[in-house]
């Protein structure tokens, strides 16, 4: 029977069913403005009705990928069928006329998945190339390497035989020598018996030769010269005594060897590793250089086998390195509890000091796409610091405490985390301050957060938090979605600071432990990155450049590591 589109593999070449009613012919063509499978007979149809004649008919392995249908979250009536190339990102006709998109450039949507969709089949051929052969000549050795632990085991049972069949041997020996020193003292023995009779059959002789002479024994009595002579001597031979030997199993066993373990780690397989470079999705509009340098990099990193520290430096003027985050230009902003915001160079050194009217207060920050500095303030506001140092309100939250803020660095959204009444939220922004969106509990009506005081963004547009008082990492998907939560099982765990990297992994600071933790995309932990074998000592606050290193807040010092390669 012939599978529908939906039933077949990208890559595969299974026999298609034309998508005309009633027509069962191999599908051959495709109408991209139709969506529709067409044999050659439907095809030379539809390109002569008059309503369809105009319609792009191509073959089908060149056909266009059907855009999936999804609502305008702003317009939910509407579906969103352009991208906005300026905020990159899906909109509907509707969403052009708005202020957050009016005089961007949009290019249609379905054309741009297309394109990319068309790349992830060649990316899914590439690794199918790569993977499959590989697994086929991993599966080969081990299959080789059956056969030789079979022929190894077999040797050592053999040697075991030889080993025992030997002993067997010496045992025989052994015996035999012993049986004949036995044979050899018995027949010792039985000529001292053999004397000894004898001598008592001799000394019969004499008694009975004697008693034959009575006239010379009567005259010998009445004389009293008689003599008898005495009983011969004889004695009773001492046997030998059999010792058994005194041994074990154990000594047994250390006479005909024995199997061990060793205590060596197995040594990996040599895997090819793949020669093609991965396909990157096309990036689109403004976006375009940036993220081509990005798919590069990203390309060529991998975590490093260690860390190693880069420098470290004290910042003077702030009271504690309580947060860090990426300015513009390599640039990093460093803030304290009581309102100190300072900026420095990737070298640390002190760029511009500002001073806020503000007390004691959490004072997370982030930098806008507009390169301004935007932060958390204990009013229940967050403030925009220009890049001329004027300090204005940009967004009021209400009853909500604002605890930790994040610009995106996909689309230019502002995330912040908040609080009341230990009840946590995300609510995101767009670039002027507009709330899109609020995060507050799960599919099944839980709530997600309590105190989410570190925020940040995954390459993939998931929403890391590190909450205190769940003592997790909460991860949620662009959408809102729960993916999952992470919570160092078996031991106590209090994230701080958290970031990501271009590889997608999750960094995570520990205040219990005073760590950091390596996850990955997925919230699967790799590796303690930091510990106190590193030299760090209560790590708060995350960071990682456009250099890709990690700097780390500690106290008032900055240390600065290197953990990719």
């Amino acid at each position: 029977m012939a599978l529908s589109e939906s039933q077949v593999p990208p890559d595969a070449q299974h026999y298609l069913v034309c998508g005309t009613e009633g027509c069962e012919r191999n599908c051959q063509f495709y109408c991209n403005d139709c969506h529709q499978q067409m044999c050659e007979q439907c095809r030379d149809e539809h390109q002569k009705n008059k309503k369809t004649k105009s319609h792009e008919v191509v073959p089908y392995k060149q056909r266009k990928r059907q855009l999936p249908v999804e609502k305008c979250q702003i317009y939910p009536t509407k579906e969103m069928v352009l991208l906005c190339e300026e905020c990159q990102i899906p909109i509907c006709y509707k969403c052009t006329a708005t202020e957050e998109h009016r005089g961007h450039a949009f290019t249609d949507l379905e054309i741009d998945f297309d394109e990319n969709i068309s790349l992830c089949h060649e990316e899914i051929a590439k690794i199918r190339n790569y993977f499959e052969p590989t697994s086929q000549v991993l599966k080969k050795e081990n299959a080789g390497d059956v056969k030789e632990i079979k022929k190894i085991m077999d040797g050592i049972r053999t040697s075991m035989k030889a080993e025992a069949e030997s002993m067997k041997k010496l045992v025989d020996t052994v015996t035999s020598e012993n049986i004949k020193q036995v044979d050899k003292i018995e027949q010792s023995l039985l000529e001292t018996f053999n004397g000894q009779t004898q001598k008592i059959d001799d000394y019969i002789t004499y008694l009975d030769e004697s008693s034959t002479n009575i006239e010379q024994i009567t005259y010998a009595l009445k004389s009293e010269s008689f003599i008898i002579r005495p009983l011969p001597e004889t004695s009773k031979p001492v046997p030998p005594i059999f010792t058994a030997g005194n041994y074990s199993k154990e000594d047994i066993a250390k006479l005909l060897g024995r199997i061990t373990i060793q205590n060596t780690k197995p040594e990996n397989r040599k895997i090819k590793p793949m020669e093609t470079a991965s396909t990157q999705l096309k990036p689109t509009g403004k976006q375009s250089k940036q993220g081509r340098e990005k798919s590069d990099v990203k390309r060529t990193l991998s975590l490093s086998s260690s860390v190693t520290k880069v420098r470290e430096y004290t910042v003077l003027v702030v009271d504690n390195v309580f947060h860090i985050s990426l300015g513009k230009s390599g640039r990093l902003w460093v803030s304290d509890s009581n309102g100190n915001f300072v900026q420095i160079d990737l070298q640390g050194n002190q760029l511009q000091k500002i001073q806020t009217s503000g007390g004691s207060g959490s004072y997370r920050h982030t930098v806008t796409q507009d390169g301004d500095l935007i932060y958390t303030d204990r009013n229940n506001v967050i403030n925009r610091i220009t890049q001329n140092n004027t300090i204005t309100e940009f967004i009021k939250t209400g009853d909500w405490k604002p605890l930790s803020i994040h610009s995106s660095h996909i689309n230019g959204d502002i995330l912040v985390g908040m609080e009341t009444d230990e009840e946590g939220k995300v609510t995101r922004y767009n670039k002027t301050g507009t709330e899109k969106q609020n995060i507050q509990r799960d599919n099944k009506g839980q709530p997600l957060y309590k105190y989410p005081h570190y925020i940040t963004e995954n390459i993939n547009g998931d929403v890391c938090v590190s909450d205190a008082n769940k003592h997790a990492v909460v991860v949620v998907d662009k959408s809102g979605q729960h993916r999952f939560s992470y919570t160092r099982q078996g031991s106590e765990f209090n994230p701080y600071g958290i970031c990501t990297d271009v590889l997608g992994h999750i960094l995570v600071c520990d205040d219990i432990s005073e760590t950091v933790h390596l996850l990955d995309q997925d919230g699967q932990f790799l590796s303690l990155l930091l510990a106190e074998q590193q030299g760090v000592g209560w790590p708060c606050s995350v960071c990682v450049d456009d250099e890709n290193n990690l700097w780390v807040g500690q106290s008032i010092i900055n240390t600065v590591y290197k953990y990719l390669q």
